[in-house]
């Protein structure tokens, strides 16, 4: 996995630990429908949040949610409804989508604490 693919891994695992610490319990990880992904699908009373995560080190490119493009929010919608198909709609939910940025410092200190971003109802269809 690249350097990349393994800052992804652990801002995924970040995120998680971050909403289950907020009440969130974390129903799927990485759910697939087709080539389209989801990083973290939770739930918390009757709310369900499909999440996606992006991890950043340094600010170089400016901030992580900015790259959560229009065709990403789609790719996400799309993997949304095929996870509610599979469970027959569960009817009488609230869903939404969530983004959570986790940014590292530039340097690789193993001391540092990321910061974490939590945007509930980050876009609607």
């Amino acid at each position: 996995m690249s350097a990349a693919g393994h800052l992804g891994r652990e801002g995924e695992a970040i995120a998680a630990r971050h909403l289950e610490d907020a009440g969130w319990t974390v129903l799927e990880r990485n759910y697939r429908a087709g080539r389209n992904e989801v990083d973290l699908i939770v739930r918390r009373g009757r709310t369900v949040a499909f999440v996606e995560v992006k991890a950043r080190r340094g600010d170089g490119f400016g901030h992580p949610l900015e790259a959560i493009t229009e065709r990403k929010r789609g790719e996400i919608a799309k993997v949304a409804r095929a996870w509610l198909r599979a469970r027959g709609g569960l009817r009488g939910l609230s869903l939404r989508f969530d983004a959570v940025a986790v940014r590292f410092g530039a340097a690789r200190d193993p001391s540092e604490t990321p910061r974490i971003e939590h945007v509930a109802d980050a876009w609607r269809l």
